[in-house]
């Protein structure tokens, strides 16, 4: 009881909580849970934007992603790699400066369809461009930036370093460093370091980071692409030769034959190689081509008797057996040609017709001769011998 007299009765909607240290009740502050459930409301109501407004809903909120207003400055050489996804590419480009945001490209991504065919390479760019400038020229192949170069069979190490140096802006000096370290080249071992006959002859697309080295590699990872397909060395091993003897074959098919011709004069070669003294053969191929390559000129040309006399192991009129190396780059037919021989009994033949290049073959020296007059005549009227 109250000295007044009432009673005293405790507050049921204040209930009595532990006391503090000091002697007051601690309260329980319900305005704690207050933050938590705005960020709470805000995060579902965006969810719900998102989900209901569809695309850009949430960009309508918080604004555009970064974008440069382009055209650009400079310029940048961009590689797009195998297997990058946009995204991958977006933050490549941002890395490189040329567009503002990895977003804004891959949102400018999602509006041209073409993106998704977007092929690997280098690609001209420039700083700070729009990003939607940017997926225009990756979606056009054509703004591949490469070095294009055909190299025709047929072709010596020194007309290839010729082509190259001509069509890049490296030093023939350069070309000829990497030259001299075949393992870096990739060059098979019974090569005996010498690239002649390795560079194999095709079309070529060098990135604008490739150096000497890488492309020459190149072509003699083409080359082994073309040994694997003619099965060389179990040809090789097959006919009893190496298989550096079997591509010095393959050198001398391509400069001295063509199309379904290249099997016989294969034929031809080994006849001669192995069954020296038969039907009036000595052993020697006795091949213009060797020759003039002794001599460093252009191999399509018809040698003279002086030109016979020069002392080199390439010389087939006097060497007998085959030249030491290939004497050209041989191709696809060519390779196939001394991997697989027609069967036949010739131990000569001769273009009768240099612009058609229809060649005769013969069994004897006597067939023979009669087709070397024919040659001989049609040289008389044509400016092609």
């Amino acid at each position: 009881m109250s000295e007044s007299g009432a009673e005293t009765v405790p507050h049921v909607d204040e209930p009595l909580l532990p006391r503090s240290p000091g002697g007051h009740r601690r309260r329980r502050h319900a305005s704690g849970c207050l933050p938590v459930l705005i960020v709470l409301a805000v995060v579902a109501g965006l969810a719900y934007v998102g989900l209901s407004w569809g695309k850009g809903a949430l960009e309508d909120v918080f604004g555009d992603p970064e974008d440069y207003p382009g055209p650009g400055t400079g310029s940048v050489v961009f590689e797009v790699h195998p297997g990058d996804s946009v995204r991958a590419m977006g933050r490549n480009l941002e890395e490189a400066g040329v567009v503002a945001s990895a977003e804004a490209f891959t949102d400018a991504a999602g509006d041209n369809p073409g993106s998704t065919g977007i092929q690997p390479g280098f690609y001209a760019l420039k700083k700070e461009m729009k990003a939607a400038d940017v997926v225009a020229i990756l979606v056009d192949p054509s703004n591949i930036v490469t070095t294009h170069i055909t190299f025709p069979e047929g072709l010596r190490v020194v007309d290839i370093v010729d082509l190259l140096v001509k069509n890049t802006d490296f030093s023939k000096a350069a070309f000829e460093k990497a030259l001299s370290n075949p393992k870096k080249l990739g060059l098979p071992s019974y090569a005996g370091g010498n690239a002649e006959g390795y560079l194999f002859p095709a079309t070529y697309d060098f990135g604008p980071d490739a150096k000497p080295v890488d492309m020459l590699r190149a072509m003699v990872d083409r080359w082994k692409q073309a040994a694997a397909d003619a099965d060389l060395e179990a040809a090789a091993k097959r006919l009893g030769y190496t298989p550096q003897e079997l591509m010095t074959v393959a050198s001398l098919v391509e400069a001295e034959g063509r199309g379904d011709d290249m099997p016989k004069i294969a034929r031809v070669i080994y006849n001669r190689l192995e069954h020296p003294g038969q039907n009036g053969t000595t052993g020697r191929l006795q091949l213009d081509a060797t020759v003039n390559y002794a001599h460093g000129r252009a191999l399509g040309a018809r040698t003279t008797s002086e030109d016979r006399e020069i002392d080199s192991p390439y010389n087939t009129y006097q060497v007998q057996g085959l030249p030491p190396t290939p004497i050209e780059a041989p191709g696809d037919a060519a390779i196939a040609a001394a991997a697989n021989p027609a069967d036949g009994d010739w131990f000569y033949y001769v273009t009768v017709n240099l612009k058609t290049g229809e060649t005769k073959f013969a069994e004897t020296p006597e067939e023979h001769s009669r087709n070397v007059q024919e040659l001989n005549k049609y040289c008389e009227t044509s400016d092609a011998c």
